[in-house]
């Protein structure tokens, strides 16, 4: 009988032995790769239609994100209220979203239903049209929100610190203005659509409760399109950083806070410093409870939230410390984030936080198996950046083991003042 005046017994986190469930894998008749997570117990899926047409391969600014988010706005045959309201009548949801790298469309819904669906998701990546009033409406609202956006100072230290790391020409670094929307013509619109959708690398990802006949029914339905797959992407997209490391923008006279960015480049997933520097980067500024927010936050009282987090891309990568503060000890709050660097380069972190940082991390990824809409969006990540099965283990393995003095080497190599661009927009 159970004994409810003891307390049960506490299990760390790093104590689980975790697994990634193992994924099914299709091809389609026309070399389209299928991954798919058969799980869950709701009668619900998700599909994502990865397509390689992001920023990377346009021609000029915005174009990709317009193409993407006009697939749905009219077909030869249906008006865009049409399709949208196909989707409401099954209760499902269809989103697409534009990438550096990659564009996707993604749905959710009944799995019952994709029968009723999936003929709408090939009319969309098959017979968009782009009609000239929908451009029309998407120019006029994308400049409207940029316009809102350009008074916070949070966006513009977004966009200019890309632009320092990368370059302002770099996929990466490159930011829109409102003239690129004036200039936007339909006719780049269906080029790029024709490219990069038509006849461009697709890969899908499906995940839930899978109806017994998906890969028939991808199949039947995207196995005879002019696809490919998506193996062998190349970007030659040059970084052209800036030179002067330091930088201070006023973008609103009247404001009463600052948005610090301070930022560097870190080397990406396949190098062997990556999966360490993941542990360093959450004691660093990575959770809650991490050093950056028990000084500047919690002691300080300088700012409500800051973190530090590694941007990752496909193919480059960069350390980025975030916050907002006010503007009259944004240039303190700078040298305190200074301060931490430099007690990481000269102290071991103890045991303790040490093991707390395990625990949050390790709790964190079981967080992320939970379901299989989690399980498909990790296997996602590990697909689309070239890593295998082993990349997991091996980064769980780390966090469970790393010694202190390992992360103080890493913190004496990487975290020096330095190497960090430094940006304040006020």
């Amino acid at each position: 009988m159970l004994n409810r005046t003891a307390a049960p017994p506490v299990k760390d986190a790093i104590d689980f032995n975790l697994r990634l469930k193992p994924y099914d894998h299709f091809i389609l008749n026309n070399g389209v790769e299928v991954y798919a997570i058969d799980a869950g117990s709701q009668d619900v899926l998700q599909l994502e239609l990865v397509f390689f047409a992001g920023n990377s391969a346009e021609d000029a600014n915005a174009v990709a994100a317009a193409t993407n988010h006009l697939l749905k706005n009219g077909t030869s045959s249906k008006t865009a209220f049409q399709i949208n309201e196909h989707f409401e009548y099954y209760g499902a949801y269809c989103n697409r979203t534009c990438h550096n790298e990659t564009a996707t469309i993604s749905l959710h819904t009944l799995s019952k239903y994709l029968p009723q669906l999936l003929p709408v998701v090939r009319e969309m990546i098959t017979d968009s049209i782009f009609p000239e009033q929908e451009l029309a409406v998407y120019t006029q609202n994308s400049k409207q929100k940029l316009s809102v956006s350009l008074k916070k100072c949070d966006f513009v230290a977004n966009r200019l610190i890309d632009a320092y790391l990368y370059g302002n020409h770099h996929p990466y670094g490159k930011y829109i203005s409102a003239s690129d929307y004036d200039t936007l013509q339909t006719v780049q619109l269906k080029s790029h659509f024709k490219q990069h959708y038509l006849n461009g690398r697709c890969i899908i990802f499906v995940a839930g409760k899978l109806p017994p006949d998906i890969f028939m029914q991808l199949n039947n339905l995207f196995g005879d399109l002019t696809l490919n797959n998506h193996r062998g992407i190349k970007y030659t997209h040059a970084v052209e950083p800036a030179v002067v490391l330091k930088h201070r923008i006023s973008n609103d006279p009247n404001g009463v806070q600052g948005a610090i960015r301070i930022a560097r480049h870190f080397p990406g997933r396949h190098h062997p410093d990556y999966v360490k520097n993941m542990m360093l980067n959450t004691v660093f500024g990575g959770f809650f409870g991490s050093r950056l927010m028990s000084n500047i936050r919690e002691d300080k009282g300088y700012t409500y939230g800051i973190h530090s987090y590694v941007q990752n891309h496909l193919q480059d990568t960069a350390w980025v410390i975030s916050t907002e503060a006010g503007k009259e000890v944004c240039e303190a709050a700078i040298q305190e984030v200074y301060k931490e660097m430099q007690i990481l380069r000269e102290e071991k972190i103890d045991e303790e936080e040490l093991l707390l940082v395990r625990n949050y991390m390790i709790g964190s990824i079981l967080g992320d198996l939970d379901g299989p809409f989690h399980l498909i969006g990790r296997w996602k990540n590990i697909i689309l950046n070239n890593l295998t099965e082993e990349y997991f283990y091996h980064s769980i393995d780390t966090i469970k083991n790393i010694p202190a003095e390992a992360l103080q080497e890493l913190a004496q190599k990487y975290l020096q003042p330095e190497s960090f661009y430094e940006l304040v927009v006020v």
